[in-house]
This record gives C-alpha cells, sequence and structure tokens, in this order.
C-alpha cells in the first residue's frame, strides 16, 4: 500500500502491523514443534532423524487445538487483568480534574477539540520523565504521566506529549503493542518451559547412553546411528527455540518503532506545535528511566533510554532521529541536545515546572518551512493538516 500522508501512512502501518502480529502468533506453534521434538527424543533416542520430524508433526497436529487454547486463555487473562498488573508495576493511581487541576484540562481540552473519548489520568510518583498509554478497550483506556515529567515541562510542552499518548490510542497502536507484548509473553514462557525440558533430558539422555554401552556390537552399531539422529534432533528444536524467541522479540521491538515517528506526527497534528514536541522530546531525553518498571512496561513508554546489542534491541527510534523528523517535516526548531543535570532527583518541589536546562549555545534561526513563504514560530505542515 502506497503512503502518501499522514492518514495513510497509518493506515498502511496497520496493515503491516497485523501481519506481524500474525506472524508473531505463529511462532508459538513453531515452538510446540520444537517441544514435541524434545518430548519425542526423551521418549525413545534411537530413531532417525526422519522419524522424529514426522513424529513431532503428528503431535503438533495433536497438540494444535490445545496450545491454541492455552494462547487465548492467556490472551483474555491479560485482556481483563493487564492494568492491574501495569499499576502494580508502575504505582500507577487515578487522579481527577481538582488533584491535578493543570494535567486534566491540558487533556480534556485535546479530546474535545477532536471529539476524542477523555481516558483515564494516572500519576506515577518518579523523578523520571515519561509517560505512557495502555488499555485494551474504551473503558480501560489511561494516559499514565510522572511527576517528574509534570515539573519539568511547561503547559505547551505536556500538551505534547499528552497528544503524542492519545495519538497511540487514536491509531490503535496501544491495543497492538499490549497484544504483541502479551503473545510474546506466551512465546517466553513455552521457551523458557522447553529449555528446562531439554535440561532434564539431556541428564536423561547422558544415563541412559552409559547403559546402552553394554550392549552387543551390532545393535551398538544401530544404536549409535539413533544416538546421533537424537543429538541432530535436539540441536534443531534448540535452535528453533532461539529463533522463536528472537524473532518474537524483534517483531515486538519493530512494532513499537515504527509507530513512535507516527504519534510524533500525531501530537503535532492535535496541537499545531512542532516546537513544543521537540523541546518536550530534548527534556525527556536520557531522564526517561522508570526504577523497576519491566521491559513490557518500558516499550510502551513515549522514551525508552534502554537499548540493546547494537540498537537491534532499541524499542524507540533515537531522540534524535524524531526530532529531526520533525524539524524536516513539520518545519519545527531545534535547540540541540540539553544537558544532562549533575543530579536529576533534586527537583523543585514549589509544582512549577523546572528551569529548561540550557547547552550554551544559541538557538539557530527559525526556519522557513517548505509551505511557507518566511520563518514562523508554530507551523503548520504536512503532519498539522488532513491529506
Amino acid at each position: 500500500m502506497a503512503a502518501y500522508g499522514l492518514y495513510t501512512h497509518i493506515a498502511s502501518n496497520r496493515l503491516r502491523s497485523m501481519l506481524l502480529l500474525a506472524g508473531l502468533f505463529l511462532l508459538i506453534y513453531v515452538l510446540v514443534y520444537a517441544g514435541a521434538l524434545l518430548a519425542e527424543v526423551a521418549l525413545n533416542s534411537n530413531r532417525s532423524v526422519n522419524d522424529y520430524l514426522m513424529l513431532a508433526a503428528r503431535d503438533l497436529v495433536k497438540a494444535f487445538p490445545y496450545a491454541t487454547a492455552a494462547a487465548a486463555l492467556w490472551i483474555v487473562i491479560a485482556y481483563f487483568f493487564h492494568q492491574n498488573m501495569i499499576d502494580a508495576v508502575t504505582g500507577g493511581e487515578d487522579v481527577t480534574r481538582k488533584q491535578q487541576p493543570r494535567l486534566y484540562n491540558l487533556l480534556e481540552n485535546l479530546c474535545v477539540s477532536r471529539g476524542i473519548p477523555m481516558p483515564k489520568l494516572k500519576i506515577m510518583e518518579s523523578d523520571a520523565r515519561n509517560a505512557f498509554a495502555s488499555g485494551l478497550n474504551q473503558r480501560q483506556y489511561a494516559v499514565t504521566v510522572t511527576t517528574g515529567l509534570l515539573k519539568a515541562l511547561d503547559d505547551q510542552e505536556l500538551e505534547a506529549v499528552l497528544g503524542h499518548e492519545l495519538t497511540h490510542i487514536r491509531n490503535g497502536d496501544v491495543q497492538l503493542m499490549v497484544t504483541a507484548v502479551i503473545i510474546a509473553g506466551v512465546v517466553g514462557f513455552f521457551g523458557e518451559l522447553f529449555f528446562r525440558m531439554f535440561t532434564n533430558l539431556s541428564w536423561n539422555s547422558s544415563g541412559s547412553s552409559s547403559s546402552s554401552r553394554s550392549s552387543s556390537s551390532s545393535s551398538s552399531d544401530s544404536k549409535s546411528k539413533g544416538g546421533g539422529g537424537a543429538i541432530i534432533v535436539v540441536i534443531l528444536a534448540v535452535v528453533l527455540i532461539l529463533l522463536a524467541w528472537l524473532l518474537s522479540q524483534v517483531v515486538k521491538l519493530a512494532l513499537s518503532r515504527s509507530r513512535e515517528l507516527l504519534a510524533d506526527a500525531g501530537s503535532v497534528e492535535l496541537t499545531k506545535n512542532p516546537d513544543a514536541m521537540i523541546s518536550a522530546l530534548r527534556k525527556i531525553e536520557n531522564r526517561g528511566e522508570l526504577p523497576g518498571a519491566t521491559s513490557a512496561v518500558m516499550e510502551l513508554c513515549i522514551d525508552n533510554p534502554r537499548e540493546g546489542f547494537a540498537d537491534l534491541f532499541a524499542t524507540h527510534p533515537s531522540v534524535e532521529s524524531r526530532v529531526q523528523a520533525l524539524v524536516k517535516y513539520a518545519g519545527g526548531r531545534d535547540s540541540g541536545r540539553l544537558a544532562l543535570p549533575s543530579d536529576t532527583r533534586h527537583a523543585p518541589d514549589d509544582g512549577q515546572p523546572e528551569q529548561p536546562e540550557t547547552t550554551g549555545q544559541v538557538p539557530p534561526p527559525v526556519p522557513a518551512a517548505p509551505w511557507s513563504d518566511g520563518p514562523v514560530r508554530t507551523v503548520r505542515g504536512p503532519w498539522g493538516r488532513r491529506n
């Protein structure tokens, strides 16, 4: 599907995401097949490789409805209780207009301006600067903001962050990401289970191989062939388990990374203020680590500072690339990366936004957007109009 504007990009990305999600679910059956291989080796270690492959395929057909039912049950449980799990990990609590009038009014104004139902608003006590959206249906949708973010951002920047999270809800990103995390959790659970089976199998096979050495020479030759087949099949099963787990992580991260840029664009489309989104990202950059939060929660956040091997397992595009996209396509201004404070834990307690950190650099002149005749402060670019 060709993508020319914001809304066609969203539709195209949604189609690709659904295909990736279907592929993620198929990895469960790959794990079941690997488990069947290990089970067949445990039952009889004297068969050929072809025999093991055929028997495991037969076992997969038999186990297919049970594996599907187990995965569906896992998803149903997570569907109803995932928000409770997230709140238990993060300590997020519902707040009302009376408790947080500034934050509540900003979110309500955005929802009213676009006819979006008001999600629940939650506050997490943390000096980290981060926010995330969660929920799988209209009753569950929630936007969680840390107290550190509230203190650090001014109203326009905070509005941009809320617009980012609302875009995740509008585009269906939250449902897809939560579902992907759930299915990846199923893959991880089965992977760990089969690795435990493999560990037990290795001990059992070592004991059985020592007893088989006392048999006749002809029988010993046939068993050595069968034992070789068993070893090959065990190695194949382990490779399948590792591959399924690795692909589940890559697919999950691909879903997350591809949606952050669209959420930034959606925030600009809601607020018509790319400068605020850029400034908010710069203030959040490298300051969003939530202590005690699981990787699944961090993947939902507006920024995830945790990175993996050679950036392969980074769940979000870099702040630098996101800022450059906003400058290029939305006509925003970037004053550069902000210097990290010596101690981010000593934030003011007066409830006022922190003074922005500075790098000592003079901000560059306001660039002229491709569609304007001269410099403007707030530009309505391709991301700020309907396509």
